[in-house]
Order: C-alpha cells, then sequence, then structure tokens
C-alpha cells in the first residue's frame, strides 16, 4: 500500500485525537449528519424554564447544558465518563450546578422525588431509578442513540456487531417505561444518514466511540480501511445510517 494521502489521514489523526469530542471533524464539516424531524433543545427549552429542580444525566463536558441557560434554582449533572467528570465541574460548578460521579449510570445519588424533571441526552438510564428520583408531576425527557447506529461501519470493515444493545430501540425504551408505570407523551425515530467526507474523519469517530468496533486499531483493519478511503475518493464521502429516538414521559398515577 503507497498512498501518501492515506498516510498522512492516518498521522493526522493520530496526533490530533484528544477525548471525547467531534468537533475536530464536525466543525471543519469532515463528518456531516442528516437532520432530524425534532430539535432535543427546542424540546427540553420550555421545560427548562418551567422547572425548579432539575437533572441532567450524562452532561458530558457541560457543554450542552451550559447552552440552556438561565437554569432551574436546583440543577444537578451526572456524569460517568471519568475523563469528562472534571471538565463538566469546572464549566457547571460556577453556575451553580452540583455535578456528581457516577460509578455505574443507572445509579442516581440522590433523594426520592427530587426532580421535577429529568433531562437526558445519549445517556443510559433504568427507568426505575429515573421513577425514584423524579416527583409525581415531574417530566422525563431523553434522546438515545438506537443499538443498529451505524452498523454499516462493522459491516464495512468486516468487524463484528455488538449484540448486546441490538434490542435498543424506540419500541423496546416505551415498553419499558411503561411496564415501570410511566405515561409516554411523545416518542419518535429516525435514522438519518452520517457522512465522512475523509477516512481520518472515520478514524477519528472511532477513536472516540470506542464501543462501536471495541477491539478497532488502525494497524487491525488498515486494509478495510484503505477499501474505505478508495471508495470515499471515488464518491466523495462514506455513508451510513444513525439511529436515533426521543421519548417525553410522566408518572401515570
Amino acid at each position: 500500500m503507497n498512498d501518501r494521502l492515506f498516510e498522512r489521514y492516518m498521522q493526522d489523526i493520530e496526533e490530533h485525537f484528544s477525548g471525547w469530542d467531534f468537533s475536530y471533524i464536525t466543525d471543519t464539516g469532515r463528518m456531516s449528519n442528516g437532520l432530524l424531524g425534532w430539535s432535543y433543545g427546542s424540546i427540553v427549552i420550555p421545560y427548562i424554564r418551567k422547572s425548579k429542580a432539575m437533572l441532567d444525566m450524562g452532561t458530558g463536558g457541560g457543554e450542552l447544558l451550559s447552552k440552556f441557560q438561565p437554569l432551574p434554582p436546583m440543577t444537578c449533572a451526572t456524569e460517568g465518563y471519568a475523563p469528562n467528570f472534571p471538565i463538566a465541574k469546572k464549566r457547571l460548578e460556577p453556575l451553580g450546578v452540583t455535578v456528581k460521579e457516577v460509578k455505574e449510570d443507572n445509579l442516581l445519588l440522590f433523594e426520592d422525588g427530587t426532580f421535577d424533571l429529568i433531562i437526558n441526552k445519549h445517556e443510559e438510564y433504568l427507568p426505575s431509578e429515573v421513577k425514584r428520583v423524579m416527583s409525581s408531576d415531574g417530566i422525563f425527557i431523553t434522546q438515545q442513540v438506537g443499538g443498529n447506529d451505524c452498523i454499516e461501519i462493522n459491516h464495512a470493515l468486516g468487524a463484528p456487531v455488538n449484540g448486546e444493545f441490538l434490542h435498543w430501540n424506540l419500541e423496546y425504551a416505551r415498553n419499558e417505561l411503561i411496564q415501570e408505570g410511566f405515561d409516554v407523551v411523545e416518542w419518535m425515530e429516525e435514522e438519518p444518514n452520517q457522512r465522512f467526507y475523509d477516512i481520518g474523519a472515520l478514524v477519528y469517530y472511532l477513536k472516540a466511540i470506542p464501543w462501536q468496533v471495541p477491539d478497532f486499531t488502525i494497524g487491525r483493519y488498515i486494509d478495510k480501511l484503505y477499501t474505505i478511503h478508495e471508495t470515499i475518493q471515488s464518491k466523495g464521502f462514506f455513508e451510513v445510517k444513525t439511529n436515533r429516538f426521543f421519548l417525553k414521559a410522566k408518572l401515570n398515577r
């Protein structure tokens, strides 16, 4: 294999990859996502303005939550990914947000009935724990990534598909909440396309979300990566389907 462009992309990504942040490839237009039929931010903001006690589950580095100001008088956030926790604390605590690190995403370190609003973007949750910490008149809003998200990447690389999460879709999540005593009042699921415009962007993405291809290394998949690189050079992009769904639920009392 003697392709200087391919080699430059591989070297560049090794040099610049850091943390759990897609801005390096999204802000430069090297990866793009198709539009959804809803806006998570537009859905949650009216509830944030009315809330007195809110929890943001899986806040990441707090980037999104910080953009939702003004925040409720009592605002808490959790984060289970260790590298993100100090970043979230630094960003959110000056805004009056209590940030707690969770060792297990399904265990929330709060008293029963604490929150009238719980929001969750792409974070694992246990319906019984959400129910426990939510007030009787509370609202739970979540946007989730489906279990077959970007599965074409695995197919193109000849990589194993993690079957543990293939069941995770709108129907499963909705039924799970109903069984726990929630009334699901809104829901939607879509599969917009996601495009990678160079092979370096794909490698960066796979490093940022290691659960897509858990055994991923450039060396292990170098031949398949080069095949995808050739596809991008001839077609202009490598396209896969994402899977997103959202639910809005309240307690059925």
